[in-house]
């Protein structure tokens, strides 16, 4: 873990570059530290049909969801999810400076009763000589 799903509201693609956007969201869940390198999965999720404030077709949305299995205290997910939100901000100042934009991020906690996982990316990234760590 962690699932990193970045929403958006379509009209924002002529603006910004959806995919430099989720490498930079990416970027800052490495750059915190918490996370192995190897459980680290982002992308993006287009919304065609939103209603945002007034009705304004200007207006957009970036909403990042981060979904990471338990055990981190409340002052580490603070700082992560600041960090991604700081890491949004940034990518997307020229289209808040010039019209409507809501950005938001959530951090919950997976319920482990249910929730299965098999992957071979731990391994991997240790064969590239990547480690489990990302550097911070």
């Amino acid at each position: 873990m962690p699932h990193v799903v970045v929403e958006y509201s379509a009209n924002l693609e002529p603006a910004i570059d959806i995919a430099a956007l989720v490498r930079e969201v990416h970027g800052a869940v490495l750059a915190s530290g918490v996370f192995e390198l190897g459980a680290v999965r982002t992308r993006a999720e287009r919304r065609d049909v939103f209603v945002i404030a007034d009705g304004d077709p200007d207006n957009g949305f970036v909403h990042v969801d981060l979904r990471i299995a338990p055990g981190r205290d409340a002052v580490t997910r603070k700082r992560v999810a600041q960090g991604v939100l700081d890491a949004v901000a940034t990518a997307t100042r020229e289209v808040f400076a010039r019209s409507g934009l809501g950005i938001s991020v959530e951090l919950r906690e997976i319920d482990n009763t249910a929730a299965l996982r098999l992957n071979n990316l731990h391994e991997r990234m240790t064969a590239k000589g990547l480690g489990k760590r990302a550097a911070p």
